[in-house]
């Protein structure tokens, strides 16, 4: 298990559609989510979450794939080296 650090940035394009399927997908992962901070662009019915993250990197991985099959999501990921526990 490779335990890393870091930050995850969610730019939602349609916020009414996609927020409750990616709070979901958020809650599902809450073992690696150290925070979060989500700040709704309503003039432009955007949604972007900043997330931070510890766990494996592996894991953070099968979160991020399963948020961008959703569509209309970008996603970025910053993640340290490996971090002993």
């Amino acid at each position: 298990m490779e335990n890393s650090v870091g930050g995850v940035v969610i730019v939602v394009e349609d916020r009414e559609k996609l927020a409750p399927k990616v709070n979901a997908i958020l809650t599902e992962y809450g073992e690696l989510i150290v925070g979060r901070v989500g700040l709704p662009y309503r003039e432009r019915n955007k949604y972007v979450i900043t997330v931070v993250v510890d766990g494996d990197s592996a894991v953070v991985g099968e979160m991020v794939e399963k948020l961008q099959a959703l569509g209309e999501i970008q996603v970025k990921v910053a993640l340290s080296g490996v971090c002993n526990p």
